[in-house]
């Protein structure tokens, strides 16, 4: 008997496997209410508990849970319902009076139509109260289950809106005294940064005259504000053209951040600057052992196959941004210099100074005093931004750029690719800087394209 939907306030959300296989941790995120887990959802569960994936992976956290569930609750059985440590209840539902085959006869689709019988005999016993929620991440599953007056909501947890996301720099005017002693000593102490984040990118606006700026950035203890240098030299060749980019390469300087996150539409440097800031504080400074670079695998448009030769030979054609980059970089160097060549990549690498591999190999590794670049970091999951974080070692560094329009991985969106997760947790964190760069430096052409397109 399919058992009624309280009367209250207290809601009843089914969830979709893709919720579960998306988020693990979605089983306690419903607070006080009811969690009902259709048991085709488990059987789909099981499909991929064998994938060495990151799916394969959350789908067997998903089994543990329930496990640790029925062993926690002497074995009572999860059709009965157990509670949970927030005050809701999870449920495995059997489906054993749910008529599927009246109304839903598809067998391709049979789980999805099991889960929707599931919730409209659920709604039909709360009388349509609107109290039962089918959480799932199919917009196709959504629509059907609206066409059918029950409610369906995309799983939220965790989502962060990238138009909220915080840009990591701020204006302010402040008295000219202030600009006076930050000329003078290059650190000023200012008492209204409470609503300012740590490390927060800043320009300072002259109360007396507007047309002064300066750029500056928060101290990490938010005590004072610390003047920006100009820079004569550049960085390996590489020069600031704008205000972010001066920003960007102020927090990449600073050894004292140990995570600093550039974001930014294609063309406005976040990937030169942090590989010129890594070579130069790799080869010159001595302060990092070497820069690794890395980024996820994911084709644009269709993929072109199985590619001959050893593991280099492989990665080339995913990597080939990278190394386009290090020799822009070295021919920057050594421009203006008659009769001096430019070292390439490949002498770098060989030199043990420059290592660039894919972030398929990189669980389990221990990586210390390196300067670690993750390029294209909105294709990862949140999960695996944490797993590449705790990778890190005594005295290195992580920068992570990418784009969060530009997605190639079908399972992450705008909103909840491990890029605008990471930013938006460490937003307020000593060790970390953020600034989003979003004047485009590559080329006329490739700024009016990013506008347009």
């Amino acid at each position: 008997m399919i058992a009624r939907a309280p009367s209250d306030q207290r809601k009843t959300y089914v969830l979709d496997t893709n919720v579960l296989l998306h988020d693990p941790r979605s089983l306690f995120a419903f607070e006080e209410h009811e969690v009902v887990i259709p048991i085709k959802m488990i059987e789909e569960i099981d499909r991929f508990k064998k994938d060495l994936t990151e799916v394969g992976r959350n789908a067997r956290q998903v089994s543990r849970y329930l496990d640790e569930l029925r062993l926690e609750h002497d074995g009572r059985p999860l059709s009965k319902g157990v509670p949970l440590g927030n005050g809701g209840t999870i449920r495995v539902d059997l489906c054993e009076d749910v008529q599927v085959t009246w109304r839903w006869a598809d067998r391709e689709h049979l789980a999805d139509n099991l889960l929707l019988a599931l919730a409209y005999e659920l709604n039909r016993a709360a009388d349509g109260a609107g109290l039962v929620i089918v959480v799932t991440k199919d917009t196709n599953l959504r629509i059907k289950a609206n066409a059918l007056e029950i409610r369906a909501e995309d799983y939220e947890h965790g989502k962060v809106q990238v138009d909220e996301l915080s840009t990591g720099q701020s204006e302010l005017t402040v008295p000219p005294e202030l600009l006076h002693e930050l000329f003078e000593h290059g650190v000023a102490e200012y008492e209204d940064l409470a609503s300012m984040a740590a490390n927060q990118c800043l320009v300072l606006r002259n109360a007396e005259r507007p047309n002064q700026t300066v750029l500056a950035r928060v101290s990490a203890d938010k005590s004072s504000i610390q003047m920006i240098k100009r820079m004569k030299e550049g960085v390996w060749g590489i020069f600031p053209r704008n205000k972010e980019q001066y920003f960007a390469l102020d927090l990449l300087l600073d050894d004292s951040l140990k995570l600093v996150t550039l974001v930014g539409k294609a063309g406005t440097g976040k990937t030169l600057l942090a590989i010129a800031t890594g070579l130069h504080l790799s080869a010159d400074e001595h302060i990092y052992h070497r820069l690794l670079v890395s980024r996820p695998i994911f084709p644009l448009g269709k993929d072109i196959g199985f590619l001959p030769g050893d593991i280099e030979d492989k990665l080339n054609p995913w990597m080939k941004p990278v190394y386009d980059n290090v020799e822009f970089i070295l021919d920057s160097r050594t421009a203006g210099r008659s009769g001096t060549k430019s070292r390439g990549y490949e002498e770098l690498i060989s030199q043990g100074l420059l290592e660039i591999e894919p972030l398929t190999y990189i669980r389990g590794r221990s990586i210390p005093h390196q300067f670690l670049i993750v390029d294209e970091a909105q294709n990862l999951t949140p999960h695996e931004i944490k797993t590449i974080i705790t990778r890190a070692g005594e005295g290195t560094k992580i920068v992570m750029t990418g784009d969060p329009y530009q997605i190639d991985n079908p399972y992450v969106d705008s909103t909840s690719n491990g890029l605008v997760y990471v930013v938006e947790k460490f937003r307020d964190q000593p060790l970390a800087g953020h600034v989003t760069l979003s004047k485009g430096e590559r080329s006329d052409l490739a700024e009016i394209a990013a506008e347009l397109l």
